[in-house]
C-alpha cells in the first residue's frame, strides 16, 4: 500500500508541478504581476499554512498510535485530524474571497484559482477519507487492516501539507516580490 500511495504522490505531485510551472511561465511573460489591482490578502492563506504545519504533530501521533494498534488513542487522533481537515477546508474556501480576482478575469486569476482549487481538492479528499476512517474505527470494523489504513491516511496528509508550501509561496508571496 505504501508504494501505491507513493506512486499516487508522484502523479499528483506532477500535476502540482505543472500548475506551478504554468504560474511561473505567466509571471515571466507579464511585466506586471499580479494582473490585479493588488496582491491577494495573505492572512487566510497564512492561517491555513500555520494550521497545516501544526497538524503534522497530531498526524504523526495518529500514525504512531495506529502502528501500536492502540484503538482508544487512534479514535482520539482521528477525531482531532478530522477536525483539522474540516477546519483547513473551511479556511481554504474562505481564502477564495480574499484573492481580489475572479477565475475568469485574466491569466493571473485563472492560475491562482487553479492552484488553490487543486489543493482544495486534496483537502476535501483527505477530509472525506479521514471522516470515513474515523467512523469505521468506532464500529466493529476497527480491525488490524484499519490501523494500516490510518497509517496510509497519515502518509497522505504529509503530502497534502508539503504540497501546499510551494503553492502558498506562489499565490501569496510571489505577487509581492
Amino acid at each position: 500500500m505504501w508504494w501505491g500511495t507513493l506512486g499516487f504522490f508522484v502523479v499528483e505531485g506532477t500535476g502540482f508541478a505543472l500548475a506551478l510551472g504554468a504560474c511561473f511561465y505567466l509571471v515571466q511573460q507579464n511585466p506586471q504581476w499580479p494582473l490585479a489591482p493588488a496582491p491577494p490578502d495573505h492572512w487566510a492563506g497564512t492561517l491555513n499554512t500555520l494550521l497545516l504545519l501544526a497538524s503534522l504533530w497530531p498526524n504523526r501521533v495518529a500514525d504512531r498510535d495506529a502502528q501500536a494498534l492502540d484503538l482508544g488513542r487512534v479514535r482520539r487522533d482521528l477525531v482531532i485530524m478530522s477536525l483539522v481537515a474540516i477546519a483547513a477546508t473551511a479556511v481554504r474556501l474562505y481564502e477564495f474571497t480574499g484573492l481580489g480576482v475572479n477565475w475568469d478575469q485574466n491569466a493571473y486569476g485563472s492560475i491562482t484559482w487553479v492552484l488553490l482549487g487543486l489543493h482544495l481538492t486534496h483537502l476535501i479528499t483527505d477530509a472525506g477519507d479521514t471522516l470515513v476512517l474515523t467512523a469505521l474505527m468506532f464500529t466493529r470494523h476497527a480491525t488490524g487492516k484499519r490501523f494500516s489504513d490510518v497509517s496510509d491516511n497519515a502518509f497522505y496528509w504529509y503530502f497534502v501539507v508539503l504540497s501546499w508550501l510551494p503553492i502558498y509561496l506562489a499565490v501569496y508571496w510571489l505577487p509581492r516580490w
